[in-house]
């Protein structure tokens, strides 16, 4: 966790309203932060079983990797400061282990009614059908399965095996996906095992975000051999296409706009009826162009630099191994 103590206040108070009676361990690490959050984590002394730990800045992946080491459980679940939980998590997550034991497991995210209308459409372009393929749902039975580390669990004994996340700042909870496959760990996906997720709060931030997500699969498409999909191009054959298709309306073809245009007109129609609100409805539009313009355009420098310039992973993001 970085400069975010408002947000794991929330966190920590939803926490103390999970029904049921498991036994909770909650460690919190401060990744180098200018602004601690020790005393919000005071306030749950005696609430909650808590530990603060505070260490250099080194990114969330060794971040997380910092505090299990230093828990006393069997099995680790891993949450995002931004993220709260709804009362009954706990105990959904703890019946369907009991169920079906996996050494990993991941979750969906949603969007709580109080986040503000740009944080729910937000939400809409980084889940749905639409936007997304529903990957979070549509490879639930599937042991690929990709978990991301906002929402997901972990043994100790797979966390041993695999070293737990690897030092990159982008993308360290695929790596880790693929390592665990590699071990032959067993995962699964747990639909009714949910977060409110609340996302990046502005438009710049939003983009910065899904922009480094498309600069980073590339490089772990060379990382791990033979995981590349061709859905992962998708943003950036969208963006040159949009890009082809104005080109040419100005040219006399603005026929070859109307394929955007009703894509358009069924995300506006299809997030509005699932926020039952209009106006999420509309930034739903502009948060999926949003998201396809970062991912596909961080995407495509990436792979300019690794094929065209020849570059090494380091070289062709930096940012990620910072």
């Amino acid at each position: 966790m970085y400069n975010r103590p408002h947000e794991l206040e929330e966190l920590l108070e939803s926490i103390t309203r999970q029904q049921g009676n498991v036994p909770l361990e909650v460690i919190v690490v401060e990744d180098g932060s200018d602004i601690t959050s020790e005393n919000v984590v005071n306030q749950y002394q005696g609430i909650l079983n808590i530990k603060y730990c505070f260490k250099q800045n080194s990114g969330p992946g060794e971040s997380r990797n910092y505090g299990m080491r230093r828990s006393s459980g069997a099995y680790f679940l891993l949450l995002d400061s931004d993220c709260l939980l709804p009362e009954d998590y706990l105990s959904k997550v703890t019946a369907a282990l009991e169920r079906n034991f996996t050494d990993a497991f991941g979750g969906p995210d949603a969007a709580h009614p109080s986040f503000s209308l740009n944080q729910k459409a937000f939400n809409y372009a980084m889940t749905s059908l639409l936007s997304t393929g529903g990957l979070r749902s549509s490879e639930s039975e599937k042991r690929k399965f990709q978990l991301r580390s906002f929402n997901m669990g972990i043994s100790s004994r797979a966390f041993e095996l695999t070293g737990g996340f690897g030092k990159q700042r982008i993308g360290e909870d695929i790596d880790l996906n693929f390592r665990l496959l590699e071990k032959n760990c067993s995962t699964q996906f747990l639909p009714e095992a949910y977060v409110y997720h609340k996302r990046r709060s502005t438009w710049v931030q939003f983009f910065r975000q899904t922009r480094s997500f498309g600069a980073a699969r590339p490089i772990l498409n060379r990382m791990h051999p033979g995981t590349a999909k061709f859905t992962y191009a998708l943003p950036s054959l969208f963006d040159l296409g949009l890009i082809a298709s104005l080109v040419l309306a100005f040219f006399g073809f603005p026929f070859l706009l109307i394929p955007f245009a009703v894509y358009f007109l069924a995300v506006f129609v299809d997030s509005t009826r699932l926020n039952s609100n209009p106006i999420v409805g509309f930034l739903s539009c502009i948060a999926v162009f949003v998201q396809f313009l970062g991912y596909g355009s961080g995407y495509l420098r990436t792979e300019f630099r690794m094929r065209i310039q020849g570059k090494s992973n380091k070289e062709a993001f930096p940012e990620m191994f910072a």
